[in-house]
C-alpha cells in the first residue's frame, strides 16, 4: 500500500496534467471556444502555461534532482509530440510540430529554469544570497 501512496504523490500531478491536457486537445475544432482577437494568444498561452506545469510535475515526480532536469524537459517534449500526433485523429483538428517546438517547448524551459533559479537561491545560506549593496 505504501508503494502506491508514494507512486501517487511522485507522479499524481503529472498524471492530472496529461489527462487534462488530452481532454482539452480531444475537444473538436467546432467545440473550441473563441477569444476574439487575442484567440492565438490565449490559446497559445495555454500550450506554454500548460507544458510549463507538466515539465515542473515531471520533475517533481524525479524528486527535483537537478540531474533529472533535462528528463523531465524530454519528458514534457515527448508527451507535447504524442499530443499533436493525437490530435490528427481529432476532426477539424491538425498536429503542429510549432505547437511543440516553440510554445510547449517555452513553456518548460520557462518554468523549469524559473524553478531551478528559485530553489537555488532558496537552498544558499542567506550569508550567499544577493542583497542590497554595502550589506
Amino acid at each position: 500500500m505504501k508503494a502506491i501512496s508514494n507512486f501517487v504523490s511522485r507522479w499524481g500531478a503529472a498524471i492530472i496534467v496529461m489527462l487534462v491536457i488530452f481532454v482539452l486537445s480531444s475537444r473538436l475544432q467546432a467545440e473550441l471556444p473563441q477569444f476574439g482577437w487575442a484567440d492565438a494568444v490565449v490559446k497559445k498561452g495555454g500550450h506554454v502555461f500548460g507544458y510549463g506545469l507538466l515539465a515542473l510535475s515531471y520533475w517533481h515526480a524525479l524528486r527535483w534532482r537537478p540531474e533529472r532536469i533535462a528528463l523531465a524537459w524530454g519528458l514534457a517534449m515527448l508527451y507535447g509530440t504524442t499530443d499533436e500526433l493525437h490530435q490528427a485523429f481529432v476532426p477539424g483538428r491538425h498536429p503542429s510540430a510549432l505547437d511543440v517546438l516553440l510554445f510547449d517547448n517555452t513553456g518548460a524551459v520557462i518554468a523549469l529554469w524559473a524553478k531551478r533559479r528559485l530553489w537555488a537561491g532558496a537552498s544558499r545560506p542567506a550569508r550567499l544570497r544577493p542583497g542590497p549593496p554595502g550589506r
